[in-house]
């Protein structure tokens, strides 16, 4: 891949709308605490860190004042700590209400991007300790010419394909193999994914008219670049860029913080 190629003009969209239920802190994932900061405090940093973006926007559960001040006060330490250097300049931070589902809260980003912009990396605040050599892998990836680049990492485990058991079968087990999935063509897919902007738009259109079940069954939004049609490029992601989701997550994200490879985990 030629680095040297001149960079689109980007948007990085923050998704940190989610309710957190599986954390069990009885508030937005968003607001738990990882370390001495909060989940999103995290990602903020790494976005910015990254220095990839012109703007960032962050998609919040509508009317949370909590996370809407904490934006606020991150845009104004970045201000501090940034100087006044138009050869780069800081990033404008801007927050949405997010929607019921990811696919809504992505779509209120979006209109609130800059004109001008020209691509975007989606990314989930939850996982918030992604290097920033990953934003620039994609990055540099839709500099050279892609249209969809998400990052991955092979998959280790087995994977099994399995169905339901039914009549006797049901007493022995819950569920029967039927294949065993390939593990070497296999990725476990990250953030932040990077598009061209009148891609992802154009797959968020035709996504509108989804109904229900077909809206449920998309996890992302390289799949709805995919059924477009339009190529997905992969690049390596990394294993510190684990989505935190559950109570073990959140502790293996606070061993990356706290581990003597701490500090150039989270810098990259």
């Amino acid at each position: 891949m030629n680095k040297g190629l001149p960079r689109p003009v980007t948007a990085v969209v923050i998704v940190a709308a989610g309710s957190g239920e599986r954390l069990g802190y009885g508030m937005p994932k968003a607001r738990v605490p990882l370390g001495s900061d909060t989940i999103l405090t995290h990602a903020l940093r790494g976005v910015a860190a990254a220095g990839v973006a012109r703007q960032i926007c962050i998609a919040l559960p509508p009317g949370d004042t909590v996370l809407q001040e904490l934006c606020a006060a991150f845009a104004e330490e970045l201000r501090a700590g940034h100087g006044d250097n138009p050869e780069n300049p800081v990033p404008l931070l801007t927050t949405v209400d997010g929607g019921a589902t990811r696919a809504a809260s992505v779509r209120s980003a979006l209109a609130a991007l800059l004109d001008g912009t020209e691509a975007v990396l989606v990314h989930d605040a939850a996982r918030a300790l992604t290097p920033e050599y990953v934003f620039h892998r994609v990055v540099d990836s839709l500099a050279a010419g892609a249209a969809a680049v998400i990052p991955a990492i092979p998959v280790v485990d087995t994977v099994k394909m399995v169905t339901p058991t039914t009549g006797d079968d049901s007493s022995i087990a819950p569920e029967l193999v039927t294949g065993t999935a390939p593990r070497e063509e296999l990725r476990s897919v990250q953030t932040p994914q990077g598009f061209r902007l009148a891609t992802l738009l154009q797959a968020h259109q035709a996504a509108a008219g989804f109904d229900e079940k077909q809206a449920a069954a998309v996890t992302d939004d390289a799949m709805l670049v995919e059924l477009l049609g339009v190529p997905v490029h992969v690049v390596h992601g990394a294993t510190q860029s684990l989505k935190i989701t559950t109570p073990l997550d959140l502790i293996i994200a606070e061993g990356l913080l706290e581990g003597p490879l701490g500090i150039r985990w989270v810098e990259g």
